[in-house]
């Protein structure tokens, strides 16, 4: 019987994709130029990106999304930044001793860099990376994770590295998801719930594609997930809004499905979110709810941007009220369920289920 070294405690490593370090300006910028810097999230040649970021973008956007930010700020600081410290201490206290749970960001800050370098400094060379995106795209769970291998081929003692993969349709996620948003659909009293779900270009979708030639050619082509659209991203999302609606017990006419947040010029994968909005209202909507299942924790685009500007247009053009309900963020069921999905991801999980508590179990300790 071969006998193998196991380490004491192992890292875990929640990762989402990143804000400002505070709302000013420089700051805003700084955060743009490397977010857009990133060929996975603007993938066009190097210098029409360079042309397109330094020419256009940078000159304008960050004053603008400066603005934006600072609707949405707290004492706390950014939203995204605050759920998940929030997120991190639940986890770590279900996990207790045998893990060291760490939060970064793919862009700024906290840093892979410096989340890996703690790990290292405490001697942990096993480490569960846990990429905050339920659903697959290369601009955002891809970028992640390729920037976590960047960094950790970068020491001379390679440590050893599990991913949990898009859980777009992981009962644990489907579950604590449905159990928050089922308390703010209570109290909205909506005619209808729209999940919103970010946006992509077409062309990342198509990219993603293993049968390319098919993909958006029919409005059925996500209607289910196939060998051919796994990784689509657009496929996932529908599949994660089946799920929840089923969960939470919509009728097929009492949920639709957009995408938001689109940028440029390029087509994005339809129905655009801000459009439907409207569309809605003019439609005779009164209450809609809207619930944003590509987020784990409230940001600028599920506050600023659904709870604010969506809410303003569908309220101006006769609806009665939108309203926004919360994504998970550091939800004791949404705790939970990392801590299941990160059981599943570490290769020697029997030692971890020795140690996992539930939060009540914490609570009464």
């Amino acid at each position: 019987m071969t006998e193998r070294y196991r380490a004491d405690r192992f890292g875990v490593l929640l990762l989402n994709l990143g804000t400002p370090d505070s709302t000013s300006v420089p700051d805003v910028r700084r955060y743009l130029r490397e977010f857009l810097s990133d060929p996975r999230v603007i993938d066009i040649s190097p210098i029409g990106r360079w042309m397109l970021l330094n020419l256009i973008i940078l000159p304008f956007r960050p004053k603008k999304s400066a603005e934006a930010y600072e609707k949405i700020w707290t004492d706390r600081g950014s939203p995204l930044m605050f759920h998940g410290q929030d997120l991190l201490e639940k986890v770590s206290t279900i996990l207790g001793e045998e893990a060291q749970v760490e939060f970064a960001m793919r862009y700024q800050n906290p840093s892979v860099a410096s989340v890996l370098k703690k790990f290292r400094d405490n001697g942990i060379d096993r480490i569960v990376v846990f990429p905050l995106f339920p659903q697959y795209s290369s601009a955002a769970w891809g970028s992640a994770v390729e920037k976590v291998y960047v960094e950790v081929n970068k020491c001379w003692n390679v440590p050893s590295v599990d991913v949990v993969p898009p859980f777009y349709d992981h009962p644990a996620f489907i579950d604590a998801f449905a159990s928050v948003a089922q308390r703010g659909l209570e109290e909205a009293r909506a005619d209808l719930v729209l999940m919103s779900f970010h946006g992509l270009p077409e062309r990342h979708v198509i990219k993603s594609e293993n049968e390319p030639s098919a993909c958006l050619q029919r409005e059925d082509c996500c209607a289910q997930i196939t060998p051919g659209n796994r990784n689509c991203y657009r496929a996932q999302c529908y599949a994660t809004a089946r799920l929840l609606a089923a969960k939470l017990g919509l009728r097929d006419d009492g949920y639709e499905v957009a995408f938001q947040s689109r940028l440029g010029r390029s087509p994005w994968i339809h129905p655009y979110t801000d459009i439907r909005v409207q569309e809605l209202a003019a439609k005779g909507v009164k209450r809609l709810a809207v619930l944003e299942p590509s987020f784990v924790a409230d940001c600028l685009e599920t506050i600023e941007e659904i709870g604010i500007r969506a809410k303003e247009d569908f309220e101006s053009r006769g609806g009665e009220e939108l309203i926004l309900i919360p994504s998970t963020n550091s939800d004791d069921a949404w705790a939970q369920a990392v801590v299941r999905m990160i059981r599943e991801a570490w290769p020697f999980g029997e030692s971890l289920a020795g140690s996992h508590r539930t939060m009540n179990e914490v609570a009464l300790s």
